[in-house]
């Protein structure tokens, strides 16, 4: 058995690599249904966040889970892709406030339909019981390894 073999192996009774490959399946199976429309999963992210409201970079990247540097390298993209405005909040000026535009506002409703099938497929892969399981114990998991030690 190669060294490969071997550590795949041995990663097989970790919980974390289930974890791991799960999201990978899902981030994968995203990023093939939203390239029809030239969004990433991070930029569909902000797209679904600004179809609830005007937000600025530090908020986004909160939600969206990503550094504000990436953040603001993904706002610029999609700024030049004309999906959103940015422009100087009434409470400071030094933030920009970023806005879907009205072209931003149709690719999230197709995107949206494209995500949402997909998490509608997986959610179909277990029955209703076991569906509200898999959140309840994952969010189990969020609250562990939130708390610490």
């Amino acid at each position: 058995m190669g060294v490969e073999e071997r550590i795949t192996e041995s990663l097989e009774p970790r919980l974390g690599t289930h974890l791991k490959r799960a999201e990978q399946a899902l981030m994968a199976e995203k990023n093939h249904v939203l390239k029809p429309f030239g969004l990433s999963v991070p930029q569909y992210s902000v797209l679904y966040a600004l179809s609830m409201s005007p937000l600025s970079g530090a908020q986004l990247a909160r939600v969206c889970c990503v550094t504000p540097q990436s953040m603001t390298s993904l706002l610029s993209t999609m700024e030049s892709k004309k999906l959103v405005e940015r422009t100087p909040s009434d409470v400071h000026a030094q933030v920009l406030i970023a806005r879907l535009t009205r072209s931003g506002h149709a690719t999230f409703r197709k995107a949206n339909e494209a995500a949402l099938a997909v998490e509608a497929r997986l959610s179909a892969a277990f029955g209703p019981d076991e569906d509200k399981a898999v959140r309840e114990l994952l969010q189990r998991a969020v609250t562990t390894l939130a708390e610490g030690d």
